[in-house]
């Protein structure tokens, strides 16, 4: 009988073996606590990111267009008789008669388009001084045909009309901070940016042939701050619903012998 009442006897390790799996079932049910709190923090740090990029697509949206219709407001007019073009999307306005920008092969700008820039460039910056917060660049864009002497190799006619091109975008900006306001406009120099961009960007006719006259011409376009807004990072505070963003934005001598 000893045996048997032996065996019935609760073994001592017993309440040790009960408090270890407690222990076990609290840390186990802490961590997912900890998890669950994670996931759940991580949904709302995507969720805001979200507003946040929403927010700054629809305030992009908002002041680019705010800026072409001022354009649009202040040159409608002038376009016609400067045989000149605004392009929304780009917010680009392009002078695209290459009989009044310059002589072929020359980086002179010529009589008449002197009197044209003349004419737009202070009208032009006191259009974008209201947008300056939200202006990341102002590029003057200078581009040819692919064209140069019938002798000359394309690779080398690129690089004689890349030279071509950033001589003549240089021209303007040395006449443009030759009149008159445009020489103390600190926020304009801190943006423009003067570029030859020589037959990288051609124009092609309809039937997807070069268009050489077309190709010609000078462009004066607007890049706006939305990049550089979306890779700020999101502060977040931790008691309110929505994130913190940034507040809405208000209107506030050249080579010889080639083309070009």
């Amino acid at each position: 009988m000893k045996p048997r009442l032996a065996s019935l006897r609760p073994s001592a390790a017993g309440p040790e073996e009960d408090s270890h799996w407690l222990v076990v079932s609290d840390l186990m049910a802490t961590l997912m606590m900890i998890f669950l709190f994670l996931a759940v923090l991580h949904m709302a740090q995507v969720e805001r990111t979200h507003l946040v990029e929403t927010e700054v697509r629809a305030t992009a949206a908002e002041s680019r267009q705010a800026i072409y219709q001022a354009l649009e407001d202040e040159f409608r007019e002038d376009l016609p008789r400067w045989r000149a073009e605004l392009v929304k999307p780009t917010l680009t306005l392009r002078f695209r008669e290459p009989d009044v920008l310059f002589d072929r092969s020359s980086a002179r700008i010529k009589p008449e388009f002197e009197a044209i820039l003349r004419d737009f460039l202070p009208r032009y910056l006191a259009q974008l001084s209201g947008f300056k917060d939200v202006i990341r660049e102002i590029r003057i864009e200078g581009h040819t045909s692919s064209e140069w002497s019938a002798d000359t190799a394309p690779l080398q006619a690129y690089f004689l009309n890349m030279e071509l091109s950033q001589q003549r975008t240089q021209a303007v900006l040395r006449f443009a901070y030759g009149l008159e306001g445009l020489e103390d406009a600190t926020w304009f120099r801190d943006r423009v940016a003067a570029v030859g961009l020589s037959s990288s960007r051609l124009v092609h006719d309809p039937d997807g042939a070069e268009d050489p006259e077309a190709s010609r011409r000078v462009e004066f376009s607007v890049l706006t701050d939305f990049e550089s807004r979306l890779l700020e990072p999101i502060k977040l505070d931790p008691t309110a619903s929505q994130p913190q963003t940034a507040p809405k934005i208000g209107a506030t001598a050249a080579p010889r012998g080639g083309a070009g």
